[in-house]
Protein backbone atom coordinates (compact mmCIF):
# COMPACT_ATOMS: atom_id res chain seq x y z
CA UNK A 1 0.00 0.00 0.00
CA UNK A 2 1.40 3.38 -0.94
CA UNK A 3 1.36 6.46 1.27
CA UNK A 4 -1.11 8.23 -0.99
CA UNK A 5 -3.53 5.27 -1.02
CA UNK A 6 -3.29 5.07 2.78
CA UNK A 7 -4.13 8.76 3.04
CA UNK A 8 -6.99 8.42 0.53
CA UNK A 9 -8.43 5.52 2.53
CA UNK A 10 -8.23 7.57 5.75
CA UNK A 11 -9.90 10.53 4.06
CA UNK A 12 -12.67 8.31 2.75
CA UNK A 13 -13.18 6.93 6.26
CA UNK A 14 -13.37 10.46 7.66
CA UNK A 15 -16.05 11.37 5.12
CA UNK A 16 -18.03 8.23 5.98
CA UNK A 17 -17.93 9.03 9.69
CA UNK A 18 -18.89 12.64 9.03
CA UNK A 19 -21.99 11.44 7.16
CA UNK A 20 -22.77 8.98 9.95
CA UNK A 21 -22.47 11.77 12.53
CA UNK A 22 -24.72 14.07 10.50
CA UNK A 23 -27.39 11.37 10.17
CA UNK A 24 -27.35 10.58 13.89
CA UNK A 25 -27.43 14.27 14.83
CA UNK A 26 -30.40 14.87 12.54
CA UNK A 27 -32.21 11.86 14.02
CA UNK A 28 -31.62 13.19 17.54
CA UNK A 29 -32.71 16.72 16.63
CA UNK A 30 -35.91 15.52 14.95
CA UNK A 31 -37.01 12.93 17.53
CA UNK A 32 -39.28 13.11 20.52
CA UNK A 33 -42.66 14.70 21.14
CA UNK A 34 -43.96 16.74 18.25
CA UNK A 35 -42.05 14.71 15.67
CA UNK A 36 -43.35 14.72 12.11
CA UNK A 37 -44.20 11.00 12.07
CA UNK A 38 -44.56 8.11 14.50
CA UNK A 39 -41.36 6.59 13.14
CA UNK A 40 -39.45 9.75 14.06
CA UNK A 41 -40.83 9.59 17.60
CA UNK A 42 -39.63 5.99 18.01
CA UNK A 43 -35.96 6.76 17.39
CA UNK A 44 -33.90 5.37 20.24
CA UNK A 45 -31.85 8.30 21.56
CA UNK A 46 -29.40 6.02 23.37
CA UNK A 47 -28.65 4.20 20.13
CA UNK A 48 -28.21 7.48 18.27
CA UNK A 49 -25.84 8.84 20.92
CA UNK A 50 -23.84 5.62 20.73
CA UNK A 51 -23.63 6.15 16.96
CA UNK A 52 -22.39 9.73 17.53
CA UNK A 53 -19.70 8.57 19.96
CA UNK A 54 -18.65 5.70 17.70
CA UNK A 55 -18.45 8.03 14.67
CA UNK A 56 -16.30 10.45 16.69
CA UNK A 57 -13.88 7.69 17.70
CA UNK A 58 -13.64 6.33 14.16
CA UNK A 59 -13.15 9.83 12.75
CA UNK A 60 -10.28 10.44 15.18
CA UNK A 61 -8.68 7.10 14.24
CA UNK A 62 -8.82 8.00 10.55
CA UNK A 63 -7.40 11.45 11.33
CA UNK A 64 -4.44 9.79 13.08
CA UNK A 65 -3.84 7.60 10.02
CA UNK A 66 -3.97 10.67 7.78
CA UNK A 67 -1.50 12.47 10.06
CA UNK A 68 0.82 9.45 10.07
CA UNK A 69 0.72 9.42 6.27
CA UNK A 70 1.65 13.10 6.19
CA UNK A 71 4.53 12.42 8.59
CA UNK A 72 5.73 9.53 6.41
CA UNK A 73 5.54 11.77 3.37
CA UNK A 74 7.68 14.39 5.14
CA UNK A 75 10.28 11.76 6.08
CA UNK A 76 10.32 10.45 2.53
CA UNK A 77 10.87 13.95 1.15
CA UNK A 78 13.70 14.56 3.66
CA UNK A 79 15.42 11.30 2.68
CA UNK A 80 15.03 12.10 -1.01
CA UNK A 81 16.71 15.53 -0.58
CA UNK A 82 19.72 14.09 1.25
Amino acid sequence: MTISSMMNTALSGMRTEQNRMTTAANNIANSGPGSATETDAEINLASEMLDVMSAETNYKANAFVLEAGADLWDVLMTVKRD
